[in-house]
């Protein structure tokens, strides 16, 4: 299937909803079309290169990942000036099998569906357990204590997958209405897919490592890496070396 790709220095995980601000003229239209069309674009990391840069076509700084995520537009706010804000979410990964760079203004790749294999379900399942357990005391130790500054991190997921029609609002005004999920409203996934992709989309690790994740064969390999990287991530939060505070503005606006 044929697929537009929006590059982005992030890694979008199903599950995962990402705010968009779209300001690109080319990036412009393909919002424009996704949106008549009621379908996706894909989100890709860029290995190396700019998402702002000139015509697809143009350049040959522009890599990226051969793995990405189906966006889903759950919200699109029209500014006056033809500017998006989007609040999109991943349903999926695909993998590139063929990038387009000549055919629109922006890239359109062939690509192929990519399931999440379980892997073994019994392993798998103790996974789970054992990291289901420390994703919540890794979320509780990343809440400031007291005494200590910072702003609580933010969590955005999908409630609802099968959720009302996108409504296209036009609006004038520049500022976005905040967010703010609480960890009290936050469910943990009991099956193993679903968990390992909440938190290759909400733990704090490099982007080659988050798009190692979101790559790995099966959901037991993922949540196998990921354990790993809790039990490194709490022992710092333990000792409060470094408290990791994440900047709002990186977390509320993605910008092409």
């Amino acid at each position: 299937m044929r697929l537009p790709l929006f590059p982005l220095h992030t890694v979008l995980a199903p599950g995962i909803a990402l705010p968009l601000h779209v300001f690109e003229e080319r990036y412009r239209l393909m919002v424009r079309r996704c949106l008549d069309a009621s379908s996706p674009f894909g989100v890709v990391l860029i290995r190396e290169g700019s998402e702002v840069a000139p015509r697809a076509g143009e350049g040959a700084d522009l890599a990226i990942a051969g793995v990405g995520t189906f966006a889903e537009i759950r919200e699109a706010t029209k500014f006056a000036d033809g500017r998006w804000s989007l609040l999109v979410v991943g349903t999926g990964r695909f993998t590139v099998l063929e990038v387009d760079a000549e055919a629109e203004p922006y890239l359109v790749a062939e690509v192929e569906p990519l399931p999440d294999e379980v892997g073994d379900p019994e392993a798998a399942a103790r996974l789970v357990d054992r990291v289901g357990s420390r994703f919540i005391e890794y979320l509780r130790e990343l809440q400031p204590k007291d005494g200590e500054l910072g702003l609580p991190v933010d969590v955005q997921v999908e409630v609802e997958v099968e959720g009302e029609p996108v409504e296209e609002v036009r609006a004038e005004a520049d500022e976005d209405e905040g967010r703010e999920p609480t960890l009290e409203s936050l469910r943990v996934p009991e099956d193993p897919s679903p968990l390992s992709f909440l938190l290759t989309g909400i733990v704090q690790a490099e982007l080659d490592r988050k798009q190692a994740l979101l790559e790995a064969p099966t959901a037991e390999d993922r949540l196998r890496d990921l354990d790993g990287l809790l039990r490194r991530e709490l022992d710092l939060l333990h000792q409060r070396l470094g408290l990791y505070v994440p900047d709002r503005r990186n977390l509320a606006d993605r910008r092409n």
